[in-house]
């Protein structure tokens, strides 16, 4: 029988089934559509679609969207196994070159809602995957489904939806919900999510960084399952919440819950009924379809599995799987005949397909009313500034001073920590000098806490601003309240991945979390005997510090003490006693930390996945949460080096930023570690110049390429500077000291102007004066015209820092 008269006789079925008695169509039109591709592997699971589709007595028509290369449409012999849309194959991506053929779905789908004129005819969609057995009709209205509200069976093994990888990807991370397999939604849910659903497909496909397993769920790590979460996330960023259910789509191989009968089978996983077993990988280039007669390898009949299982739940699944199999089997010998197969050999297990017996078990299955089962919202609490439940409060603290060199530093640290979806406030300790904070333009940067810098040590006139991180932390616990029961403290050049929590690492009152920071090679020697007299708790940690706050409060002194001693300790700056190559007491501020804590017996759990060096090769399966660019990193000819960029003002610049990492896509094809280390690289880069970007926005800085932007663009060469002192030329310089002269001048200019123009109205003054007729009517009004402006210019107050 041809497609085309099967589908009239459906058609002309649901007709019936939908008019009402004026026979009119009923508002309700479902359409059915599968994705394949052109191989001998969906061929078979077509058919078997295909042959449970006119079974279960599923209405409205059904398409099968093939996704073909012109080559493999030559040899291509499955067209006339279903009604067909044919839809580029992206496969291969047309742009970037991946292969990743699961893509095709979203594409298939955009497609057809683009070009085909069933989906003009359309109010609801039912998207199925190919290797499904249905069982009955997929009625969306029945189901729960509403416009705005698709419904969805449960994928609960897509963790991305609650961890990093959906605040990467999306927005609205609350709407993201764990679904795939079974979707039944509203025509126009379809189109606004359709377009979102492919460019988040590509976009979680393209964030190799973020494949690992522990954040998606996928077991290989190898971004496979990238459709699903681009599915997810762009129905999370189209703003639809699904009714989400995990008992009417059933795996073969699993025991249904009681009182439900499934609608549809997904057989994707492996299943066996005693020593049979039917795995779908194992027939990939399967030609069964096309081979007279072969049918797959028969399974148990009812009677046996009623024998070998006495459980009656058990024995319920497995009849299931039987009835998986069986009907692929049944399917496969109907498609014989059409294909023109000389008539098979009578055999039991043929008999049996034909049997009352399994008409009775695969009749369609109806659903009951009210027997539709909507799982509860399952998101993890949102990690926002609500704690409930036994989850503390958490405050993070990291430390700067009044210089442009930590202002970049601060707006890359501050918009990736609104990004990372870290709890609780933040506070900037800001440490300046009177005269530095006269000149400050960086105050509304961070909520920020001024502390007296103490860069120049006030007793000692030592030079060594890494003092203010323990003295500004000191500064802090003794001038503010503070509610939080843990402290999280950082240091500026760090950009957050994600959150850092107590609770995930495990901190606890007297067991501080930190990061390995093992070049403190002081704690196993001569230096810690010094400096402690528990050197055997001195832990070699820096970095990401977790503590509890009343640990901090007995601690924090401790740790400014001992960094003034060990910088005083002068004969012990040795590199084999400190690992310091510059033998210049530089790290004293860390080996301050290591000795304070040793001191109070403050053990550390020592966690290496919490941060990462750009430029270092990750951990497998590491989830970073923070970027510490602290030492230079590079890909390929591109490089970055903090140090580079002490004296350049990127953050009073209208849209001055750093040289452009290079695009993923240049990056290490076939070493995976150095990909990855490469991939992290570029991510540090992208988000130093994103924070940059979005803080010029937010500070109105004209359109870039407009007039009043040339003259502030930067040269730059790859990776580092390029100075034009001795060029002549008119661009702004980066090098050494030439923010603070342009300022200089730029101020000067303005002043001459200003004193110009004063001079011109003064002399009109004059002269108007000279020709009235009362001289000294106007010298009054000129003197008291000068006073008046004396007063109102020196009323003009200066910002208040408290």
């Amino acid at each position: 029988m041809r497609w085309d008269l099967i589908t009239a006789i459906v058609a002309a079925l649901v007709v019936s089934v939908l008019a009402d008695e004026s026979g009119q169509m009923a508002p309700y039109r479902i359409h059915t559509l599968f994705s394949v591709e052109c191989q001998n592997y969906f061929d078979w699971q077509t058919v078997g679609l295909m042959h449970s589709f006119l079974k279960s007595g599923q209405p409205g028509p059904i398409t099968r969207l093939l996704s073909c290369t012109d080559d493999q449409k030559k040899t291509y012999r499955g067209m006339n196994l279903a009604p067909t849309f044919e839809v580029p194959s992206w496969s291969r991506h047309p742009k970037t070159g991946d292969w990743y053929p699961a893509i095709n779905k979203p594409v298939g789908v955009l497609y057809w809602l683009q070009h085909s004129e069933e989906a003009k005819h359309v109010d609801w969609v039912v998207i199925l995957d190919a290797d499904m057995i249905i069982r009955g009709p997929i009625i969306p209205w029945e189901l729960g489904a509403e416009r705005g509200r698709p419904f969805a069976a449960h994928y609960g093994y897509l963790v991305g939806c609650d961890n990093l990888l959906v605040r990467l990807h999306t927005k609205h991370p609350e709407l993201c919900d764990k679904v795939g397999g079974l979707l039944a939604m509203h025509i126009d849910d379809l189109r606004v999510l359709a377009p979102l659903w492919l460019s988040k497909t590509e976009d979680v496909r393209q964030d190799t960084a973020h494949w690992t397993t522990n954040l998606t769920g996928d077991i290989y790590g190898k971004g496979w399952i990238s459709e699903m979460y681009g599915y997810s996330f762009g129905a999370a960023e189209a703003g639809l919440k699904h009714k989400i259910n995990d008992d009417l789509m059933i795996y073969p191989g699993y025991v249904p819950r009681e009182g439900v009968e499934p609608v549809l089978m997904h057989y994707g996983l492996p299943f066996s009924i005693g020593n049979w077993s039917f795995t779908k990988l194992d027939h990939h280039e399967d030609n069964i379809v096309y081979d007279c007669n072969r049918l797959f390898p028969e399974p148990p009949y009812p009677r046996e599995v009623k024998i070998m299982e006495p459980d009656p739940s058990k024995r319920r699944g497995l009849i299931l799987s039987l009835e998986c199999m069986n009907t692929l089997n049944e399917g496969l010998i109907l498609r014989h005949a059409e294909n023109g197969c000389p008539k098979p050999k009578w055999t039991k297990y043929l008999s049996f397909l034909k049997s009352k017996t399994f008409m009775e078990l695969t009749r369609p299955k109806l659903l009951a009313p009210g027997s539709v089962h909507i799982l509860p919202d399952q998101h993890e609490p949102p990690p926002i500034d609500e704690f409930k439940g036994t989850y503390p409060k958490i405050h993070t603290l990291f430390s700067t001073e009044c210089t442009t060199y930590f202002d970049w530093q601060t707006v890359g640290f501050m918009h990736s920590f609104r990004q990372s979806g870290q709890p609780g406030n933040i506070t900037r300790l800001l440490s300046c000098t009177d005269e530095a904070l006269k000149n400050y333009k960086g105050h509304d940067l961070a909520p920020t806490h001024y502390v007296p810098s103490m860069s120049r040590h006030p007793l000692t006139g030592d030079w060594y601003p890494a003092i203010n991180k323990p003295a500004a932390v000191v500064h802090w616990l003794h001038h503010t309240n503070i509610d939080a029961e843990y402290v999280v403290i950082l240091d500026a050049d760090m950009i957050l991945r994600g959150p850092i929590t107590p609770w995930e690492f495990k901190a606890a009152r007297g067991r501080p979390v930190s990061t390995p920071y093992d070049y403190l090679i002081g704690c196993d020697n001569d230096l810690a005997r010094l400096h402690t007299r528990n050197p055997e708790a001195c832990d070699k940690v820096g970095g990401v510090i977790i503590m509890h706050i009343e640990d901090l409060r007995k601690f924090a002194m401790y740790w400014l003490l001992k960094t003034q001693e060990v910088r005083a300790d002068k004969e012990h700056y040795g590199k084999e006693l400190t690992g310091d190559i510059y033998e210049s007491g530089w790290i004293s501020e860390m080996y301050g930390y290591s000795f304070g804590a040793a001191e109070l017996n403050l053990r550390h759990s020592i966690n290496k996945e919490i941060m990462i060096y750009p430029g270092y090769v990750p951990e497998p399966g590491a989830d970073y949460r923070v970027f510490h660019y602290g030492l230079e990193f590079k890909v390929g000819n591109w490089s970055f080096d903090k140090a580079n960029w002490r004296n350049t003002d990127l953050i009073n610049k209208c849209w001055a930023k750093f040289p452009d990492p290079p695009s993923p896509s240049a990056v290490h094809q076939t070493d995976n570690d150095l990909r990855q280390r490469d991939l992290l690289s570029i991510e540090c880069g992208q988000k130093l110049n994103e924070a940059l970007f979005l803080h010029h926005k937010r500070r109105n800085c004209p359109e870039p390429g407009s007039e009043s932007t040339e003259k502030i663009s930067v040269s730059r060469k790859v990776g580092n500077i390029e100075t034009k002192q001795t060029q002549g030329s008119d661009e702004t310089k980066e090098s050494s000291g030439s923010s603070e002269s342009e300022g200089r001048f730029s101020t000067l200019k303005l002043w001459v102007i200003a004193l110009w123009l004063i001079s011109g109205v003064g002399f009109l003054v004059v002269m108007l004066l000279v020709f009235s007729t009362r001289r000294g009517r106007g010298t009054t009004r000129g003197k008291g015209y000068r006073n008046k402006r004396r007063t109102s210019y020196s009323n003009t107050g200066f910002l208040d820092t408290k």
